[in-house]
């Protein structure tokens, strides 16, 4: 089973069809990925903790997030995702962190799907009908810290674990202009930096991203949305193959690129 990391922009590309990304994640399984996985594993930008954690809950509820949106996002009937939830994924997640040199991983048992997962999720899987569980990123750590931990997780791959990263391949929400849909140079000068480096193999650049990529703080003021990417990478391994699935933009500087990890042969 491949990777993903998913760029999921703007909380509106759960109703706005006028939005490219949306149409792509509607397509999911006729087009990028036809076979049902047993469970998903998501890693959420939006959720931070100081030690990797997991949810452990029967069934999940849906987090709305965001603030200042349509009043139609926060229709309990219209928008929800009541995905079952994924204990023993979430155990298993638990098991192969401790045992590559993660010495705490933490399980919280109240926790539901914040709009990084749900927002996705509802038009890749819309019955709600797939086990799912959420593991948060580090702010307080670095790229590589996140790469390992995808490596870490690279089992699941065989276990019919769908794993992806949802994030976003820039994400300077100050810098958004809503009345421009042209692409800003620092923008697009890192966005392509990405694909150039991701496409060449060159992981141990995108690991060390804020060294390397042009206008690295300018694209991620914050990490947050960028390290599910490294998670992503790193469960598909060293080898691996990556693939542009989407590219599309938004207020000319929130780039929806998101990738596909293939792990080749030795």
């Amino acid at each position: 089973m491949d990777s993903f990391f998913i760029s999921h922009g703007s909380p509106t590309l759960s109703i706005d069809d006028s939005l490219p990304a949306r149409h792509f994640l509607k397509s999911w399984r006729e087009k990028v990925m036809e076979k049902r996985p047993t469970s998903i594993l998501v890693i959420s930008a939006h959720w931070e903790t100081e030690e990797p954690t997991v949810n452990v809950v029967p069934r999940n509820d849906t987090i709305y997030d965001f603030y200042g949106f349509p009043k139609s996002m926060y229709k309990i009937i219209f928008l929800k995702y009541p995905a079952p939830g994924a204990p023993e994924l979430a155990k298993r997640v638990k098991e192969l962190l401790m045992a590559s040199n993660f010495k705490c991983v933490n399980e919280d048992k109240k926790r539901g799907l914040d709009h990084g997962s749900w927002v996705p999720l509802m038009l890749m899987y819309p019955e709600a009908d797939i086990p799912v569980c959420q593991l948060s990123v580090q702010t307080n750590r670095d790229g590589t810290y996140h790469y390992n931990m995808g490596k870490a997780l690279a089992p699941l791959r065989e276990e019919g674990v769908l794993i992806f990263g949802s994030g976003s391949a820039t994400h300077n929400l100050r810098a958004i202009d809503r009345s421009n849909e042209t692409v800003v140079p620092w923008a697009y000068e890192f966005d392509n930096w990405l694909k150039e480096a991701l496409l060449d193999g060159r992981y141990e650049d995108v690991n060390q991203y804020e060294e390397k990529a042009p206008h690295a703080k300018k694209a991620h003021p914050w990490p947050e949305h960028f390290y599910p990417l490294h998670v992503a990478m790193g469960a598909a391994g060293e080898e691996s193959k990556a693939k542009l699935i989407h590219h599309s933009w938004s207020f000319g500087t929130l780039s929806y690129a998101s990738y596909q990890f293939t792990t080749t042969s030795p």
